[in-house]
C-alpha cells in the first residue's frame, strides 16, 4: 500500500483567508511540499512551524514549464508510492488547486492510473479577490485565460477577461501584442498585483500599449480587460461578419441581397477573383486588402444561401477546409516527412487519392485529366491539361521540341489564312497554336497566364506613353497616323 496525496490551496495571498481545515491538514501531514515559496502566506506557515519542502529548485533546473510540472508530479508520486499506508503527503499550491494549476491536473490523472488516493481541498482563488477588488460580476460573462498561451482568437470583447500567470514584463508584452490584434492601442485595461494582500496590492489602469511598461509583475499578477459591447471591437471578428451577411439576407435586410441566387452571383465571384489578381499584379497591399474582403463576401453570401435552406453554413465550410488542410499535410500535422516542396506536393497528391478512396472513388479508374475545373480560363486550362498529361509521360523531351511544334502550328495557321480555309478551320488552327505556346510556358517554369498578363501590362504602359506623347503635342491617337504612333512606340520600348 502507499501513502495518499492531499492537495491544498494556499489562497490568493492574504494569510487571514487560510481556512482552519487547510491549516490543520498542513500541520498533521507526514510531509508537506509546496510548489513555490514565492507566496505571502509563507511567513504565517513558518510561524505555525509547518515544515515544508519547495519545488523552486526544479524551476531553475528545467527548460520549460511542462518539464517543471512533470518533474513535480514525478517526485510526489514517487514519495506516495514509497510511503506508509495511512500517511498523508500534502502538496500546497498558491490560490485554488483547480484554477491554473497544471501539476494538479497531472496528479489527478496519474493518481487514478496508479491507484494512489488523492484528495483536494480548495483555497481562496485569486479570482475571488479579482471579483471583489476589480468590481465585476462574472455572471455578466467571464473568461479566464493563460498569459503564456494567449491567442488573439480566444479574446471575446463581450466577456470580462482575466489573464493570469503574467509573471514578468516579457509575458506582459506578449499579452499586449495579442490584445492589440483586437483592441485599440489606447483601450484601458487593468494590471493587478497581489490583490487582497495588505501592503502589496496594486491596481493600475493603463492603455493596452503600455502594458509591458508597468513595473512589479510577478507570481501574483494579472491583467483584467473589462467587457465591452462597443461596435468597433466586434468589427474585427468573423462572428460579426457572419451576423451582418445574415441580416442583409433577412426579410428586414437589403432587397438586392435577398434577391440574389448562386446563379446571379456567379459572375460577381469571377470578377472579384480577377480584381484580387489585379492587386497582386500591381503589388498594392492596401488595395489587395479591400479586394480580398470583396471576395470573402462572395463566399459568405453563397454559404448564407445554403444556411437558409439547411444544407450547410460557413462554419461547415471552414471545418471542411481545416479537415482537408490537416489531412493533406501529413508532413506537418502527422508523421510523414517532406524535405522540399516536391516532397510536400507528392504528399498532397497521395492524400488526395486517399480521400477519393474513402469516398468510394477508385483513383486508378479515373482519367488523368480529371479534377480540372470546366470553366477555367482557356489558357490556364490548357496549361493544367498539359501538366497533368506530362505526369504520365505524355510530353515533349525538351523545349526545342515544343518550339518546333509552335513553328509547325504557325505554318498551318498561315496556310489556312492564305488559302482561305473555312473560318472554323482557321479558328481551330489558331487554337492549336495557342495550345502549343502555352506548353512552352511549362518548360520555362512559368504560368502562361502570368506571362501573358505581363505582356498585357507592358502593352498598356507603352500605349499610354503614345497617348501622353501625342497629347503633349496637341494631338490624339485618332488624329495620328500609324507611322507616327509606331515611331513613338519604338521610343516607349526603351523607356517603359
Amino acid at each position: 500500500m502507499s501513502a495518499s496525496i492531499t492537495i491544498v490551496g494556499l489562497g490568493s495571498g492574504n494569510p487571514d483567508r487560510l481556512t482552519m481545515g487547510i491549516v490543520k491538514t498542513l500541520q498533521q501531514a507526514s510531509e508537506v511540499f509546496i510548489r513555490t515559496k514565492e507566496h505571502p502566506v509563507m511567513s504565517v506557515l513558518d510561524e505555525l512551524k509547518v515544515a515544508m519542502q519547495s519545488f523552486d529548485h526544479i524551476y531553475e533546473a528545467r527548460d520549460s514549464f511542462p518539464e517543471v510540472y512533470a518533474s513535480i508530479a514525478d517526485t510526489l508520486l514517487e514519495k506516495a508510492a514509497s510511503g506508509d499506508h495511512g500517511s498523508v503527503i500534502v502538496y500546497a499550491v498558491p490560490g485554488h488547486p483547480m484554477v491554473a494549476e497544471s501539476t494538479v491536473q497531472i496528479l489527478r490523472e496519474r493518481c487514478l492510473h496508479d491507484g494512489i488516493e488523492l484528495s483536494i481541498l480548495g483555497g481562496e482563488s485569486f479570482l475571488d479577490e479579482a471579483f471583489i477588488r476589480l468590481g465585476f460580476d462574472p455572471i455578466e460573462g467571464f473568461q479566464l485565460l493563460d498569459a503564456s498561451g494567449l491567442n488573439p482568437s480566444f479574446l471575446q470583447p463581450q466577456l470580462h477577461t482575466v489573464i493570469g500567470q503574467v509573471y514578468d514584463s516579457f509575458t506582459a508584452s506578449d499579452v499586449k501584442l495579442a490584445l492589440m490584434e483586437l483592441y485599440p492601442d489606447d483601450y484601458t485595461v487593468v494590471v493587478g498585483h497581489a490583490l487582497g494582500v495588505d501592503g502589496q496590492e496594486q491596481i493600475i489602469k493603463v492603455p493596452v500599449y503600455e502594458l509591458d511598461r508597468v513595473e512589479g509583475y510577478g507570481n501574483l499578477s494579472l491583467i483584467y480587460v473589462p467587457r465591452s459591447d462597443a461596435e468597433m471591437l466586434r468589427q474585427r471578428t468573423f462572428a460579426r461578419l457572419h451576423e451582418i451577411v445574415g441580416v442583409l439576407r433577412s426579410p428586414e435586410g437589403c432587397p438586392w441581397d435577398r434577391e440574389q441566387t448562386h446563379e446571379s452571383l456567379r459572375k460577381n465571384l469571377i470578377e472579384e477573383t480577377y480584381e484580387v489578381i489585379e492587386t497582386i499584379d500591381e503589388d498594392d497591399p492596401e488595395h489587395m486588402q479591400e479586394e480580398l474582403g470583396d471576395l470573402l463576401l462572395q463566399v459568405m453570401l453563397h454559404s448564407q444561401m445554403e444556411e437558409e435552406v439547411g444544407t450547410f453554413n460557413v462554419f461547415d465550410v471552414i471545418q471542411g477546409l481545416n479537415d482537408k488542410l490537416i489531412f493533406r499535410h501529413p508532413h506537418v500535422f502527422g508523421q510523414n516527412k517532406a524535405e522540399d516542396a516536391e516532397d510536400a506536393l507528392q504528399n498532397w497528391e497521395q492524400m488526395k487519392a486517399e480521400e477519393k478512396r474513402r469516398k468510394g472513388i477508385q483513383p486508378e479508374q479515373a482519367s488523368v485529366l480529371d479534377g480540372i475545373p470546366r470553366d477555367l480560363p482557356a489558357l490556364m486550362k490548357a496549361y493544367k491539361l498539359q501538366k497533368k498529361a506530362s505526369k504520365v509521360g505524355f510530353d515533349w523531351d525538351q523545349i526545342n521540341d515544343v518550339l518546333l511544334k509552335i513553328e509547325e502550328e504557325l505554318a498551318e495557321l498561315r496556310e489556312a489564312v492564305e488559302k482561305g480555309f473555312d473560318p472554323e478551320e482557321q479558328v481551330a488552327e489558331l487554337g492549336d497554336l495557342l495550345f502549343a505556346a502555352s506548353n512552352a510556358a511549362r518548360f520555362l517554369h512559368t504560368d502562361p497566364e502570368e506571362a501573358l498578363s505581363r505582356t498585357n501590362r507592358k502593352f498598356i504602359r507603352r500605349f499610354h506613353f503614345i497617348e501622353d506623347k501625342l497629347r503633349s503635342e496637341g494631338k490624339t491617337v485618332e488624329e495620328s497616323t500609324l507611322e507616327e504612333m509606331d515611331e513613338i512606340w519604338q521610343q516607349a520600348k526603351n523607356q517603359v
